[in-house]
């Protein structure tokens, strides 16, 4: 794939570095449902922006299986509509995978706003299966987590894309 100018060359990412951060983030998760937040309507779920960026970075180790399993122990922890979250992440790291080489030409702003429209649909799809099940309609407070998702993509970006980053001086020993 031809860089952009001013791209940074990344190193290859780490497996145990990508299944840690998505092993973290799940018990981060876990850990603030259990502590304080509950399941408040408003937080942006830390897993779906976690698994659509590994999805976008790395779609050949992680993808609609893994975010239909991290799906599933969402819904088992939770007590949710069984297969709740399960449909909605598979659904939205599916279309993850098909935008992948787009999504990374563009800048963090553009890139926000693609991110943006796949959380909308995987809380859109929650709230229809949920509509489904018998339970109540949406609330305001649900439109908001989307953005907070959406607002957190350039950070993750920065922070997930660290250790890849090479070093910045350059010496005769290193070709690149």
């Amino acid at each position: 794939m031809i860089m952009r100018a001013g791209q940074a060359l990344l190193l290859p990412a780490n497996p145990v570095f990508i299944w840690g951060t998505l092993m973290g983030v799940l018990l981060f998760e876990m850990a603030l449902q259990m502590a304080w937040l509950g399941q408040a309507a408003w937080a942006p779920d830390l897993l779906a922006l976690t698994l659509v960026f590994w999805t976008v970075h790395q779609p050949r180790r992680i993808g609609v299986g893994v975010a239909f399993g991290l799906g599933l122990l969402i819904d088992v922890h939770q007590g949710a509509l069984l297969g709740q979250h399960a449909l909605a992440y598979s659904v939205m790291c599916f279309l993850a995978v098909l935008i992948h080489r787009r999504l990374l030409w563009f800048d963090w702003l553009r890139q926000t706003a693609h991110v943006l429209l796949l959380f909308v649909l995987a809380h859109a799809l929650q709230w229809l299966v949920r509509a489904l099940a018998g339970d109540g309609g949406p609330d305001l407070w649900m439109a908001l987590a989307p953005l907070w998702q959406a607002a957190l993509w350039p950070l993750a970006t920065v922070l997930l894309l660290a250790p890849q980053r090479r070093a910045h001086d350059p010496d005769d020993d290193r070709p690149l």
